[in-house]
């Protein structure tokens, strides 16, 4: 579960603007920096760990930049609630350890509230407008991958386990 204050964007929001073309011969720290600065300037110098991005349909739609969710991770954005994804963003988000959830009714979260969101179960609530959203759960096994950080993370221990036994 995770709990955090929300960033609402709409539909198509590309992988150029997570990760801008002009800072990608940088690290990750200045692409991050720039993150969504052309659809809402404020969102990498404002963003706080725990914080959810909520958008519309196709979300990540562009470029199959690993960088976009990377940016996004590293800012400390602990998941993305949309409608849809575009498939290659989807999976390096979930590649990378960085939660993404399906939910219909994303687009009537609003803006700059506190919202919690529960992978395993499948919802979001909204506890100050005592509303709550059914939304597609999280896998267990990608749960599992997401706990332990991404698939690197999580083939690591794999690895390590079973050469234990």
């Amino acid at each position: 579960m995770s709990t955090g204050r929300t960033w609402k964007f709409g539909d198509n929001v590309d992988t150029d603007a997570m990760a801008p073309g002009a800072y990608m011969k940088f690290g990750i720290e200045q692409i991050a920096a720039h993150c969504l600065e052309s659809l809402r300037p404020e969102f990498a110098a404002q963003v706080r760990p725990g914080d959810i991005v909520i958008g519309g349909r196709n979300f990540g739609v562009g470029s199959s930049r690993e960088q976009a969710p990377q940016a996004l991770r590293h800012l400390g954005v602990a998941a993305v609630v949309a409608v849809s994804y575009a498939g290659l963003f989807y999976r390096n988000a979930l590649n990378l350890g960085l939660p993404v959830v399906v939910c219909a009714e994303a687009p009537t979260i609003d803006d700059a509230v506190t919202a919690q969101v529960d992978f395993e179960a499948g919802r979001i609530e909204l506890p100050a407008a005592q509303r709550i959203f059914a939304c597609e759960p999280i896998p267990r096994f990608l749960l599992e991958m997401l706990n332990d950080g991404g698939l690197l993370p999580h083939l690591a221990r794999r690895l390590k386990a079973r050469s234990a036994s």
